[in-house]
């Protein structure tokens, strides 16, 4: 019986011990595989760390401290419940201690995987409980197409993506170079994403040219390569510039081109070419200017006046001849211009710069491109009696006309000599006839109060060199007429701005009072223009959606207007647009200026001043 006591003792004593142990990996409750033995949870940690693609590790913790064990690790498999039967990682480093860590290795990518903790003794084996963990994606696998479709800038390539790495493929593509093993911090292409073969277009390629390239395919993982695919471009055209065209004259001008590029061979002829329809080649006319790259200048002479013409740059190399941008000019027409010297300029032009008896800092008059020896323009004489000449040149080298007999000129005459006014004067230039009449300029018509009787009249500023004044027009149509003689009119037949003699009548669509400008100050190019004005903003009633329409007063010149206002903010409009606004500082208003304060509610009475630019906002 004693005997028996002993091994019964031996035997319990053993169990207890094995009862607690506990080798887990996020292990702590351990189960006999023989006979389903639990350890209790409580009394053991485990943990699992460092998870990467192909491994993981696993930290163990033995509760209770015995030599009763004779291995002990950790068991995993892809499916739960692992045993040693599987796959299994055994510790082979000091038993002294409580804690053990054990390596898991050779396992596979983006897999979910089961892993217990084991310790084995003569009794059998105990296993912790099951914990879980899954490894990281691979980057992906790819191969290279071969290269296709080679030219001197360009080239087909491509991939074929096989294995995504266990993650989904976000972008793909070819990235190349000119050294060896390129990547996506290269050149590269974008095309598409996920498996398959996919096709690139290699671009911007230089010629002659040996590029390197791989197919990429980048996941969560990262970015995988595929292998490494050579080619060399053909010879490519070079690349050339056109200059830009100077020196413009009646029968000349002045271009190059500049040539950046030589394609990979050499350039053995550049220039211009040149003619009169677009996209010159050197089938057309052509002047050489050397080889090879840089810049050169090239001089077009014998042109016709007043033609339009077309220009390019060229070079050629083995691969053929390229182009520069088409630049399109017209040489000068034979327009002759002449000039009005005289003591009158100062005190007629203030503030223009110009001077007195100085021909290149005098008003001008200009013949036309249609008209070449009629020579017309307008100007302003504010002295009681002025003297003036006409000069050829903007200088007195000659030949320089004055009075000669009636209505002609005379290269040895007098001064003019002419009473103040607004004088239209007309020269033709083969023959000397000339005529200066002075002119008093309004505006007739069906939408005028005089209709196509009487000319309301407008009054000449000569700081801004203009006719102006304000008028109310009725719908219907107006005219520009001066000296109440049908002589002297000026329409639109463009149906804009601009003005030409004896043209279509303007149409007036809004009945409303306008503000007229006439400018007659540049030879040949007069224009107009004929706004009605309004007030607009938070502080009025149509907030910043509709005008308060203004009026002209006569008296100050002005258009004018008076209504309630609230605290807000304002600006001039016209035509009920924002084409044309003022604001910002009262004295100074300018074109799209800041919005013009109200400080607070009331009654006003608002004044613009559209020769000066000003405003003036008085409460009532």
């Amino acid at each position: 019986m004693k005997q028996y006591n002993m091994l019964y003792k031996f035997r319990a004593g053993y169990q207890l011990l094995s009862a607690l142990v506990l080798a887990t990996l996020l292990l702590a409750s351990c189960t006999k595989e023989m006979d389903e033995v639990r350890l209790d949870p409580t009394l053991s940690t485990s943990q699992f760390y460092n998870v990467k693609s192909d491994s993981a590790t696993v930290v163990g913790f033995v509760v209770a401290q015995g030599d009763g064990f004779t291995e002990r690790g950790v068991c995993y498999n892809t499916a739960p419940a692992p045993t040693v039967n599987n796959s299994k990682v055994v510790y082979t480093g000091s038993t002294a201690g409580a804690t053990y860590i054990v390596k898991l290795g050779g396992l596979n990518y983006a897999t979910k995987y089961y892993a217990r903790a084991y310790a084995t003794g003569a009794e059998g084996t105990v296993y912790g409980e099951e914990i879980t963990f899954t490894t990281l994606p691979v980057v992906p696998t790819l191969t290279t197409a071969a290269i296709t479709v080679v030219t001197g800038n360009s080239a087909t390539g491509g991939g074929n993506v096989t294995v995504t790495g266990g993650a989904e493929v976000t972008a793909r593509g070819v990235c190349f170079g000119t050294s060896h093993n390129p990547t996506i911090a290269d050149s590269k292409t974008t095309d598409g994403k996920g498996t398959g073969a996919f096709v690139s277009m290699l671009a911007g390629l230089k010629g002659n040219t040996t590029y390197y390239v791989r197919a990429w395919a980048t996941n969560s993982a990262g970015t995988g390569y595929g292998p490494e695919v050579t080619f060399k471009t053909l010879v490519d055209l070079p690349k050339v510039t056109t200059i830009s065209v100077t020196a413009i004259t009646k029968v000349s001008a002045n271009t190059g081109g500049e040539v950046t590029y030589d394609g990979g061979a050499p350039v053995t002829a550049r220039g211009i070419v040149w003619g009169t329809s677009p996209d010159p080649t050197i089938n057309d006319h052509k002047i050489e200017g050397g080889a090879g790259l840089g810049s050169f200048v090239s001089n077009l002479t014998a042109l016709s006046t007043f033609t339009e013409y077309h220009v390019r740059a060229y070079a050629t190399n083995s691969a053929g001849t390229a182009y520069g941008n088409d630049i399109k000019f017209i040489t000068l027409a034979d327009i002759i211009t002449w000039y009005l010297p005289g003591d009158y300029v100062e005190a007629s032009y203030p503030g223009s710069g110009m001077s007195n008896w100085s021909p290149g800092s005098s008003p001008k008059i200009l013949s036309t491109v249609s008209s070449p020896a009629a020579v017309e323009g307008y100007v302003y004489m504010a002295n009681a009696s002025n003297q003036w000449k006409i000069a050829a040149q903007p200088n007195w080298d000659g030949p320089n006309y004055g009075k000669g007999s009636p209505g002609m000129l005379s290269p040895t005459g007098d001064n003019f000599n002419s009473p103040a006014g607004y004088y239209k004067i007309n020269v033709n230039a083969n023959t000397l006839e000339f005529s200066a009449v002075p002119t008093v300029w309004g505006v007739i018509g069906s939408a005028t109060p005089g209709d196509w009787n009487s000319e309301t009249p407008l009054t000449y500023y000569p700081a801004l060199q203009t006719w102006r004044g304000g008028i109310h027009l009725k719908a219907a149509d107006f005219k520009f007429r001066a000296n109440q003689d049908w002589s002297y009119n000026y329409g639109s037949s463009a149906k804009n701005e601009t003005l030409n003699a004896g043209g279509d009548n303007i149409a007036v669509a809004v009945e409303a009072d306008y503000y007229i400008v006439l400018d007659l100050s540049k030879p040949n190019e007069y224009k107009y223009s004929a706004n009605r004005w309004g007030i607009i903003g938070s502080a009025t009633a149509g907030q910043w959606n509709s005008d308060q329409n203004m009026t002209w007063d006569a008296a100050g010149k002005v258009m004018k207007a008076t209504l309630d206002l609230t605290a807000g903010e304002i600006k001039f409009r016209a035509n009920d647009d924002w084409a044309i606004n003022l604001g910002g500082a009262l004295n100074a208003l300018t074109q799209g200026g800041d919005n013009i304060p109200i400080a607070s509610a009331g009654n006003y009475t608002i004044t613009l001043d559209l020769a000066a630019n000003k405003a003036t906002i008085v409460k009532n």
